[in-house]
């Protein structure tokens, strides 16, 4: 693993070792692991909280962080990545309907895990899929995420109906076979997805920077969450996926994230580049 937050030592300044310690601190107290996360990234979104809410310095966040757990929630809420919608890359869903699906249906069981599916919009999508497939009845979705509020949200998959209404183009330009309106319920100004959607997704909260393999699968998406990491973290990440994907099982990662520098590469074929579809070898040849 990396030095935690790492400090270049020409650019050594008070607010680099203050960010330092506000991360060693929460880790301390709460159990949650940010060192490992994209330096510029935490930066920004350190003091972004700092100029809302009125701190002289970011130490003396840091003393309101360990002594005001509502507090922390807040800046929990700055930190944790939350940007999703459903059928996000439309043309990631199709290439997995073409791809994937046809390999999946030889399958007794399917278990998948979905690692930092924020609010579920994403979750659902891909169990409207399975379900258009006929695959859901047999069908596991374990739905995993950092932060407790979000899988709480992801849970109750009740969403705007002005966004939702934006996800139906995105649902046809991936392959759906009907309309993205037969999957939910409308009240009011929001919708409810099918309670038939959630019978087979189990909600769990799982740190992908200190927990452990979640074994077997034999899907794992995690799309754009890597992006957040630095590159030691994103290395362990990668392998933590590899030991928890059965032989020939499938890792689907963002458009922007990819298995270089991960030492993973020789253990995946790779079955669509710009997708970032990869398929665990089933057989590794050793020299």
């Amino acid at each position: 693993m990396a030095e935690p937050y790492p400090i270049d030592d020409d650019e050594i300044n008070v607010e680099d070792i203050e960010i330092r310690l506000l991360l060693e601190a929460i880790y301390q107290m709460y159990g949650y692991d940010f060192r490992s996360y994209s330096k510029a990234s935490i930066r920004r979104r350190v003091m972004h909280r700092v100029t809302m809410s009125g701190f002289a310095s970011i130490m003396e966040m840091t003393d309101k962080v360990l002594r005001d757990r509502p507090f922390f929630v807040t800046l929990l809420n700055d930190l944790t990545v939350n940007v999703t919608e459903m059928y996000r890359d439309p043309e990631f869903y199709r290439a997995f309907r073409e791809d994937v699906v046809p390999v999946l249906k030889t399958f007794p069981f399917i278990k998948i895990w979905h690692a930092g599916c924020s609010t579920g919009e994403e979750i659902y999508s891909m169990a409207i899929l399975l379900e258009e497939e006929g695959l859901y009845d047999r069908a596991m979705i374990y739905a995993t995420d950092i932060d407790k509020n979000v899988l709480a949200s992801a849970k109750k998959g009740i969403y705007s109906i002005e966004a939702v209404k934006q996800y139906g183009d995105n649902y046809r330009r991936a392959g759906g076979r009907h309309s993205l309106s037969d999957y939910f319920t409308a009240r009011y100004d929001s919708v409810i997805m099918e309670q038939r959607l959630k019978r087979n997704i189990v909600f769990a909260d799982h740190d992908l920077a200190t927990d452990q393999v979640f074994g077997e699968m034999h899907v794992i998406l995690c799309r754009n969450v890597l992006i957040y990491f630095d590159r030691a973290l994103q290395a362990r990440v990668i392998r933590l996926f590899s030991d928890s994907l059965d032989m020939g099982g499938y890792l689907c990662l963002g458009t922007k994230e990819s298995l270089r520098f991960s030492g993973q590469e020789e253990t995946f074929d790779v079955i669509n580049t710009p997708l970032r579809i990869f398929r665990k070898r089933q057989l590794l040849h050793h020299a």
